[in-house]
């Protein structure tokens, strides 16, 4: 009798910007990685890779009171809250809490611990400056050079804090391709490991500021981070649901509400360029929600609403994501979700390409060819 070939075993690691994974889900930046203890074990749940908690040089106070919050829908109505009610669903969270308000020495020799622990997990560090001067370009030197002698494997640049005050911080500098590509020179300049770009979903097309970021030499680009948004009023009371005494500014919105917003975001920068390298962000629960990433292109996905549910670093989530990879590739004949990667890119296209019922009476818009009977 011949003997049973048996097919190989679908391997969950993956290489994004030259770096092995164990896995391609990561834990992203955000309260939950905002300290050693947590990262730490954030890597012993199984996550691929974490990405710190953004590191700056200046000095951070954040609003008294919540920081984040979660929003929950009704199943049987259309009622959104924020309060804590049973027999709801999450529908996204809400937070205006600013960057790592600990020094960048208190970072420094945690980075070092962190990598000692885990020399084979991927440890990225989230770094934040300005952009408004010579001095704002060389503390984007400084945390980079910090971190990475460090030992940490990556560089993630916060292009897109929803919720600075500053015009050369965050999500400013992430809708202005001038900056943002002034940004990460100089970085690069510095950078012996790989650079990924972390683009603001606020801006009218993505594609632009993603060219910015690739021309100036960024490995990868990391979308989407939250989008901009209010917490809702309390119809009973008047006040916004989430305030300090009274008042609320634009904070960022994530979880399972995004997702299809991310999505598009993604598809347009990955068609753009279907040789680079991506990392999306946004709504990702479990990995029916990845797997859109990967199809669109992506080599890794972060995690951030529900593993911050799920005892602040997702222990259960990544077993759970991990397990269900296993099934789908193993399902499909997948040797490892490189298999998938950009399978459904192709498949996004401009609205006119679209089939319909007589193609012969559809003008685009127009009344007729020639614009006029």
């Amino acid at each position: 009798m011949g003997s049973t070939i048996v097919p190989p075993m679908s391997r969950l690691d993956v290489t994004f910007t030259g770096l092995h994974f164990e896995n391609p889900f990561l834990l992203a930046s955000a309260p939950p990685t905002e300290s050693d203890a947590n990262i730490m074990r954030a890597f012993d749940a199984g996550w691929g890779g974490v990405v710190t908690k953004t590191i700056g040089l200046h000095p951070v106070v954040n609003v008294d009171g919540p920081k984040t919050k979660f929003l929950r829908a009704a199943p049987d109505s259309g009622h959104l809250s924020m309060k804590k009610r049973p027999g709801t669903a999450l529908h996204s969270s809400w937070n205006w809490e600013l960057i790592s308000d600990k020094p960048l020495d208190w970072w420094v020799p945690r980075i070092a611990r962190i990598k000692q622990a885990h020399p084979d997990r991927i440890l990225v560090a989230s770094i934040m400056a300005g952009s408004g001067s010579d001095d704002e370009l060389r503390a984007w030197q400084t945390l980079a050079l910090s971190c990475q002698e460090q030992g940490a494997d990556a560089l993630e640049l916060n292009l897109s804090c929803p919720h600075m005050d500053r015009a050369d911080m965050g999500s400013n500098i992430g809708k202005n391709t001038e900056l943002l590509s002034v940004v990460t020179k100089a970085v690069k300049e510095v950078a012996t490991v790989p650079i990924w770009a972390k683009l603001t979903p606020s801006t009218t097309d993505i594609v632009v500021e993603a060219r910015g970021a690739f021309l100036a030499g960024a490995d990868a680009i990391s979308s989407s981070n939250t989008f901009p948004s209010l917490p809702l009023v309390d119809p009973e009371t008047l006040e916004f649901e989430m305030n300090v005494d009274g008042y609320v500014s634009s904070g960022g919105m994530g979880g399972p509400a995004i997702l299809p917003l991310s999505l598009a975001k993604m598809a347009s920068m990955a068609q753009a360029f279907p040789d680079k390298a991506f990392s999306g962000i946004g709504g990702i629960s479990e990995f029916a929600h990845a797997l859109n990433y990967f199809l669109l292109g992506c080599g890794t996905v972060q995690v951030c609403t529900a593993a911050m549910l799920d005892h602040a670093i997702g222990p259960t989530i990544i077993k759970s994501l991990l397990a269900q990879m296993q099934e789908t590739l193993e399902r499909r004949g997948w040797s490892s979700i490189e298999d998938a990667r950009g399978l459904r890119r192709d498949r996004i296209v401009v609205h006119s390409q679209i089939r319909r019922p007589d193609s012969k009476a559809y003008h685009g818009g127009y009344e007729a060819e020639g614009y006029a009977q």
